[in-house]
This record gives C-alpha cells, sequence and structure tokens, in this order.
C-alpha cells in the first residue's frame, strides 16, 4: 500500500485496452484502485508508465525517459567528469567512486555518475516515483547504447534511512543526497515535476537523519546537493563546497579516494 498518498487520491489507468493487464498488475502491487475519482493517474502509456495530475490545468505527465530527452542531451554534451557532480563524488582519473544515491527520485543525477562509470545504486521511498525509476530503467536496458551504461545502476525501493541503517555487504564509497525542498529552479520541467510530486512526497523534514546515517554508512565522503543559498542541513559542518548557479554541493569528506 501506498502510505504517502494517503491524502491524496490515485488511480491506475490503461492508456490502451492491451496494456489493461499491465495497469492490472501495477494496481495490485501498488494497492491502488483502477476506478473511481482521483487527483492523480499512473498510467500505462506505449511510450512507458507515466504520472499524470488530474484536472483541466493539470500539467503533462511525468515519466523516466533515459534514452530520449533531456537526460539524453546531457549524456551526449553535459561535460563528462567536467561537470559540478562529477567532481563533488571524486570522480577523476582512474577514480569511479561506488555510489549510493539515496534519494533518487527520477535518477538523473545517478544516471550522470552511471555514464561516467559509477557503480550506482539508487534508493527511492515514494513508491509511484520508484515504478517511474523501475520502469525508465527496464525500458533503457534494451537500448544498444544505453543499455550498458543503466546496467551500473540498481534500484532500491524504500526508506532510506532504514535501508542505510540495515546495510548489508561493502559499503558505498560515496552517499549521495538531495532532499526535497523548496527548489528555485525556474525551469518548466522542475516546475513541473515539482508541482507533480510535491503532494505525493512533501519535503524532506528528516533529512538530518538522513544525513547522519549516511555518515555511518559511507567509507569516503558523503555529498549533499543543495539550492545555491539554502543552509546546510543540521548537523556536522561539511568540509568545503561547490558552488554553481543554481546549486551547491556540501561535501563531507573522511577519507581520500584513490585509484
Amino acid at each position: 500500500m501506498i502510505d504517502e498518498t494517503s491524502a491524496v487520491r490515485v488511480r491506475v489507468e490503461a492508456l490502451t485496452p492491451a496494456l489493461a493487464g499491465d495497469a492490472a498488475h501495477w494496481a495490485q502491487r501498488l494497492g491502488l484502485a483502477q476506478e473511481g475519482a482521483a487527483d492523480f493517474a499512473l498510467q500505462l502509456a506505449e511510450s512507458g508508465l507515466q504520472l499524470a495530475e488530474l484536472g483541466p490545468q493539470a500539467p503533462g505527465p511525468v515519466r523516466v525517459d533515459f534514452v530520449e530527452g533531456a537526460v539524453a542531451h546531457r549524456r551526449l554534451f553535459g561535460g563528462g567528469s567536467g561537470q559540478m557532480i562529477a567532481k563533488a563524488v571524486g570522480v577523476q582519473p582512474g577514480v569511479r567512486p561506488r555510489v549510493l544515491d539515496a534519494t533518487a527520485g527520477l535518477g538523473r543525477d545517478a544516471f550522470v555518475l552511471a555514464c561516467l562509470g559509477c557503480e550506482t545504486t539508487l534508493i527511492e521511498r515514494q513508491p509511484l516515483i520508484a515504478a517511474l525509476l523501475e520502469d525508465g530503467l527496464v525500458r533503457a536496458a534494451w537500448d544498444v547504447e544505453v543499455g550498458p551504461i543503466v546496467a551500473r545502476m540498481r534500484l532500491l525501493q524504500g526508506d532510506a534511512i532504514e535501508l542505510m541503517r540495515r546495510w548489508q555487504g561493502e559499503p558505498p564509497q560515496v552517499i549521495y543526497l538531495d532532499p526535497m525542498f523548496p527548489h528555485r529552479d525556474k525551469s518548466a520541467l522542475v516546475k513541473k515535476e515539482m508541482r507533480l510530486f510535491r503532494p505525493l512526497v512533501g519535503d524532506d523534514m528528516d533529512a538530518p537523519a538522513l544525513l547522519e546515517a549516511a555518515l555511518v554508512l559511507a567509507s569516503h565522503r558523503v555529498v549533499v546537493k543543495r539550492p545555491r543559498k539554502a543552509p546546510i542541513i543540521d548537523g556536522p559542518k561539511p568540509g568545503y563546497s561547490l558552488d554553481g548557479k543554481s546549486s551547491r554541493y556540501d561535501i563531507y569528506a573522511l577519507k581520500a579516494l584513490k585509484a
């Protein structure tokens, strides 16, 4: 069941009759209805799974696409290892750290790191968003160029704090956090996604506990992405920060990353 969506109504619907079986599967898996009044719809389309707000003034649906669109453009022209996120997690010649993205969202940052050669584990606690992400990874795995990239991405659905506290096996070298925050990004894409997801997700009021768990688990560093002028997360102060135009990365260095 989807506890986080108790305040909003969500239904599952197939946009073509041929996808009715898949819609029924998702509805059963997520504990959602397929009929009745709803604020949002998890829709099965030929292009993949998508989430849409319902109503006359609603923006268009959101889905995860690692093959085409903005993510593909960034993969091809985003600047490679010169990107700020690459510097923040410690990508350097001979070093491609194992990264845990504990607040995966739609997986864009994790995909960038996977493009650079990092083995990346993603955690998403909101089941609807995790479903979009799972669907996007499955579709991307069939693409000749993108398939080898998403093969470096492993998705876990659940509460990141609990999963980090109960982590089994080798710990990630770097943990990457991007807690939900009142983003000030003016792009139409981000505004649409924030409008869609905020009723389902809210702000991450447990960000200090998220940081605490990450600092215990990570072997080399924790990186927190924040709006550029936002305060640091309550807790230990970062060792240093990298500032961009709209965002910054607070780096909590624990051990040097070496080739």
